[in-house]
């Protein structure tokens, strides 16, 4: 059903975009952030002093310092992890890193340790950030609500001790204390946080509510239906924690790699001291020979294989207005075989716009003599209609003639004296109080997916005004884009009508269509798909889509107009709200993937090589650490590529790096 004009005074036009910011906890309240920091810090002061020739007391001492900062955390984990049997790459890490400072290099293993100290740094702050995120959520719901008592009274309580039964009373402009059912009242309701329609939508007696959504006009009484515990927006926190903890950082599968590498790496180099230790080599050569080994054999190379792509992706990608949060981030993006797009806020701008005007026969108006009359009512109104259809009149330098007697009915419209008229403006169906037949243009324009307003004068309809959120320019081209690279044509995932969003998928090209969902309905869908093995991209913007962008393989938020949860959730962000960088942002991702196994192979290459040579032969330390520098640098470079901007690509056309 159509929304319709009735607000005098609402706090925003769309819940999800006007909450209050979570509490952030500051970046250096977290211990990661300040050891790293503290590392990268000392390890810059010293690189200049070892550099010119210094004295070595103290480069020594600031070297050991950045050791110590950023070392100490993965060291201390490690060693908690190999008391539980398990050997992870930090602790390898930091035993070659130290190995390193024993045969001299001691600025590899600085660098070394302030690599892996900055990359823990970047976990934790975005860790924390999503937690954050989720209970800035929780504020969404009122801490209190006043409730109606058997006798007549009232008294304001805490929403979390409601009961299913109680009644309570929502005044306009508060937010609905919990999930329920209207048994008295009328008024529109801004349910954009839950389900994501662009417009209040009109409720009655009979109607259902949901928690943290903010009544507009009208006083409602509601019965509650669900404990605070078990709402809609508090389900919507569960189902976000649950997502975000089945994409943690580190997967099951390079969990793997990592202890076969590190166990391998440690049973070889006690072989290569042990073995020629006991059949009568000198102590110092068996030594030299397994630091030596651990040098060469040391993954330096294999970790710069994948970052120098990837952050050379996200730097080029965050030049053109997409910021993707990880390296882990910038890989799923190029893995995805399937896209589901939001509708409110993401295909289309998120704000509702005047799209028709029609006089009807025998009103004696012409277009701009009906918007200016609709304007003059509602211009004391400051419901969203009311301002779109003002600021048309407004877009047309219409002159508006002064409304009298102004009046507000909630779930009906607005009414005012026009120019010693009467005049009505509002919801068809209820405007002419189901008197008389409504006129074809309201059906016309509501098939076409738009919110037909009816204008009367007097008893007399003498126009329909049709307003709809306007499509995204460029949603047509992304959509085809997007086809193309994945081979699958987008869906749309929707809170809103089905005749709203059928006719907006019809526009863009999208034959997939399900409308009418919740939050959790979003999810179902989500896992649906990825359960038959497809890598699902979710893009949204709001409170109701952050679920769905948690439980996705990858999930890309529009930036401008996004809500605080959906930004946090999101694992990318369009910050320009340009939906034709979504397809290049997927392609320059797939540019990085392969540039990725190039560098594997070069790493794999030189590890073996200097590893057989230092097995089979005499390979010298300086030339070693030469070669495992080397590699390091020819990896470092070939991931740069991706800097250019030549590697940001139109998708449908191609293009490599």
């Amino acid at each position: 059903m159509p929304s319709v004009l009735d607000q005098r005074s609402v706090p925003s036009t769309a819940g999800h975009r006007q909450a209050a910011p979570p509490r952030r906890t500051p970046v250096f309240a977290l211990p990661e952030a300040r050891w790293a920091l503290a590392s990268l810090l000392l390890f810059l002061v010293a690189l200049p002093v070892y550099s010119m020739g210094g004295p070595s007391w103290l480069w020594g001492v600031l070297f050991a310092g950045a050791y110590i900062a950023g070392g100490w955390g993965p060291a201390w984990e490690g060693l908690k992890s190999l008391k539980g049997k398990t050997l992870d790459v930090d602790l390898l890490m930091v035993v070659a890193a130290l190995g390193a400072a024993v045969m001299g290099q001691i600025l590899d293993g600085a660098l070394l340790i302030v690599i892996f100290a900055t990359s823990g740094a970047l976990e934790a702050v975005a860790t924390t950030r999503t937690a954050d995120s989720v209970r800035g959520l929780l504020d969404l719901a009122p801490r209190t609500a006043t409730r109606l008592l058997p006798g007549g009274g009232e008294e304001s309580v805490p929403a979390e001790t409601l009961e299913v039964g109680d009644l309570i009373l929502v005044r306009p402009g508060e937010r609905v204390g919990a999930d329920g059912q209207v048994v008295e009242g009328a008024g529109d309701i801004d349910q954009a946080t839950i389900t994501g329609e662009p417009l209040p939508v009109a409720k009655q007696a009979g109607d259902k509510v949901f928690a943290g959504t903010v009544n507009g006009t009208g006083a409602l009484r509601v019965r509650v239906e669900r404990d605070p515990s078990d709402s809609v927006i508090s389900r919507i926190v569960k189902m976000v924690e649950e997502a975000s903890e089945t994409k943690a950082p580190t997967q099951l599968f390079i969990e793997k790699i990592e202890q076969r590498y590190s166990i391998g790496m440690v049973v070889a180099t006690l072989a290569v001291f042990c073995i020629p230790l006991a059949l009568g080599d000198s102590l110092s050569s068996a030594l030299l020979r397994a630091m030596t080994f651990m040098i060469v054999a040391s993954p330096c190379a294999v970790v710069l294989s994948t970052m120098p792509p990837l952050l050379s992706a996200i730097a080029n990608s965050g030049r053109h207005g997409v910021l993707a949060k990880s390296a882990v981030v910038m890989e799923r993006l190029g893995q995805v075989d399937a896209v589901a797009f939001d509708k409110t806020g993401t295909l289309t701008e998120g704000t509702p716009r005047v799209t028709a005007v029609r006089p009807l026969p025998g009103s004696e108006l012409n277009e701009d003599g009906l918007l200016a009359l609709a304007a003059a009512a509602e211009h004391p109104s400051e419901h969203p209609l009311a301002r779109a259809i003002v600021d048309a009149a407004r877009e047309r330098r219409l002159p508006l003639p002064e409304a009298l007697a102004f009046t507000s009915n909630p779930g009906s419209g607005v009414s005012a004296t026009i120019s010693g008229h009467a005049v009505r403006v509002g919801s068809p169906a209820r405007v002419t109080g189901g008197a008389g037949p409504v006129p074809t243009a309201v059906a016309e324009l509501e098939e076409a997916g738009q919110t037909a307003v009816l204008v009367l004068r007097g008893e007399r309809p003498v126009g329909v005004i049709g307003i709809a959120d306007r499509l995204r320019p460029d949603a047509a081209a992304t959509v085809a884009a997007l086809t193309c690279l994945t081979g699958r044509t987008p869906a749309l995932l929707t809170g809103d009508n089905e005749r709203a969003a059928r006719h907006l998928a019809a526009l863009v090209g999208i034959t997939d269509v399900r409308a009418g969902l919740l939050p959790q309905d979003k999810v179902a869908v989500v896992r649906a798909w990825e359960a038959r093995g497809c890598k699902v991209l979710v893009v949204g913007d709001g409170v109701n889509d952050a679920p769905a962008l948690a439980a996705a393989h990858a999930g890309i938020a529009m930036g401008r107009a996004g809500s605080d949860l959906a930004l946090e959730t999101a694992d990318a962000v369009v910050v320009r709200d340009e939906l034709a960088t979504i397809p290049s942002v997927i392609a320059l991702s797939r540019k990085a993937r392969r540039l990725v196994i190039q560098n594997l192979a070069i790493a794999g290459i030189f590890i073996t090589a200097l590893v057989a040579w230092d097995l089979i032969g005499t390979l010298p330390l300086p030339l070693g650490v030469a070669g495992h520098e080397g590699s390091t640098v020819i990896v470092g470079l070939n991931g740069l590529r991706l800097l250019r901007e030549t590697a940001w690509t139109n998708p449908v056309g191609g293009g490599e790096a």
